[in-house]
């Protein structure tokens, strides 16, 4: 009978076959694991949560690691994200456009990368400058979906959702999508929620002046940054790519090789495919580039300077006090005013807080001169905030506890995964101490006096 089982066994074989080559944009996409990993800002969310690639739906294999702790209820849910998937900015199609036209003029039979390159239809448009795309409607909706479907009890019919967004386009617009995941069933508090503009929070760098100031407008600020640019490691990415596109060296350099790289994170995460822009990058390429990456974040929006955390202050001292109205409204026995709070914000809205929390922080500062060191380093821009990223909140109301302080305990997820508090090492903490640890910035950080800028004239970073 076993060789009957097998010849039944061959159709459906050849059905699966057949059923593969039918999905020609999903099977390039898997050629670019290799470079996915390093992309940084511009990677997909899926590259942090791999189970999405099947089931977009999928709470992942720890889902139940994230539930609340026994006899306790969640009463409110705090979460800022960053925005989904989006198109290039209007500079960065520039540079693509530049680097583009040069291959065009370059004679096709004597460069076979350049002319493969040449070849790749240059779709992407100025208009598009950084909009959401279709992809990033999706992650909005897929991630509502989720977290509606981890917290049931607070995402309920008729609970009330707080939306608020920056004024940003793709930021309104991944609201919008956030709610139209939920669907209309929810009812939360009526058919339409109206999207409130935020920047005071959400964009609270561009309302900074010392910020601005000197570290968004200063040069000096990303010395760091630059010297990689000029340093060894960049400088064999740049001969390589230029070797390979048959151009003198010094017709490039590192802001062009890094648009390629970024086309083809671009490709990826929003058609699903894998650019030819891809060949001409390694894995060891790719993490020169992922650096290149991360000192940019780290000195622009992390550790680099105590301005870029500090200015996230105001956002901190808001988060906490929702909490601690909602934990006055639950020991006076009333009904939560916001059980649900969901702001969407950038890349920069999460990192400077996250910073300001004392998470993903190295022992030694990201630097020009120590790329190697960095090899195993916790600040990696694409595994904290990729596309869609997400900080969340969870106040809950425990029954059946030994003192009064445990009866408020607190939970944070990034990107749908427990974190461990500073002060504990566990994931769950009491709000009392979870606010004690954070007391100083709580009572001491002021927005104005943090934001102002010196009374003399700074031209350099030792302010900083």
């Amino acid at each position: 009978m076993a060789p009957c089982r097998a010849a039944a066994a061959l159709p459906s074989a050849l059905l699966l076959l057949l059923l593969l080559l039918l999905l020609p944009p999903l099977l390039p996409a898997v050629a670019s694991a290799g470079l996915s990993s390093y992309f940084g800002t511009k990677s997909r969310y899926e590259e942090v949560n791999p189970h999405l690639v099947r089931d977009s739906l999928s709470l992942g294999p720890a889902a139940g690691g994230s539930r609340p702790p026994a006899a306790c209820a969640p009463l409110q849910l705090r979460a800022l994200l960053r925005h989904g998937t989006r198109y290039p900015t209007a500079g960065q199609i520039r540079r693509l456009g530049e680097l583009h036209a040069r291959l065009l003029r370059r004679p096709a039979a004597a460069c076979p990368a350049a002319a493969d390159l040449a070849a790749w239809q240059m779709w992407y448009e100025e208009s598009l400058d950084g909009q959401l795309a279709p992809q990033g409607r999706r992650d909005m909706e897929h991630l509502a979906r989720r977290l509606a479907a981890r917290f049931p009890a607070l995402f309920a019919a008729r609970r009330r959702l707080v939306l608020a967004s920056s004024s940003k386009h793709r930021c309104l617009q991944s609201g919008a999508a956030f709610r139209a995941g939920l669907g209309p069933s929810l009812s939360l508090g009526g058919d339409e929620v109206d999207v409130e503009v935020n920047d005071s929070l959400m964009r609270f760098f561009d309302h900074c002046a010392k910020f601005v100031a000197l570290v968004e407008e200063n040069d000096a600020a990303m010395c760091q940054v630059n010297a990689f640019k000029e340093g060894p490691e960049m400088r064999k990415v740049l001969e390589k790519v230029a070797s390979a596109l048959c151009l003198p060296v010094e017709e490039l350099n590192a802001d062009l090789v890094q648009v390629a790289f970024l086309t083809c994170s671009y490709e990826l995460a929003i058609k699903n495919v894998t650019s030819p822009w891809c060949s001409l990058f390694s894995e060891e390429d790719a993490k020169v580039l992922e650096y290149l990456n991360d000192l940019k974040q780290y000195w622009k929006r992390g550790y680099g300077y105590d301005i870029n955390s500090r200015s996230s202050c105001i956002l901190l001292q808001d988060i906490f006090q929702h909490l601690d109205k909602a934990v006055e409204e639950s020991k006076s026995s009333k009904p939560i005013s916001s059980p649900l709070i969901v702001q969407v914000g950038h890349a920069e809205t999460l990192q400077p807080l996250l910073a300001l929390m004392g998470f993903f922080k190295d022992d030694e500062p990201l630097r020009a001169n120590n790329y190697v060191r960095q090899t195993h380093r916790k600040f990696r821009s694409g595994r904290i905030v990729p596309y869609a990223a997400n900080l969340v909140f969870v106040l809950y109301h425990c029954d059946q506890v030994k003192t009064s302080k445990e009866e408020y305990q607190v939970q944070m997820l990034l990107n749908e995964k427990l974190m461990s508090f500073h002060h504990s090492n566990e994931t769950i903490s009491t709000y009392t101490d979870l606010k004690d640890y954070y007391k100083d910035i709580l009572e001491n950080c002021h927005f104005k006096e943090e934001c102002e800028l010196p009374k003399v004239n700074i031209t350099g970073v030792d302010e900083l």
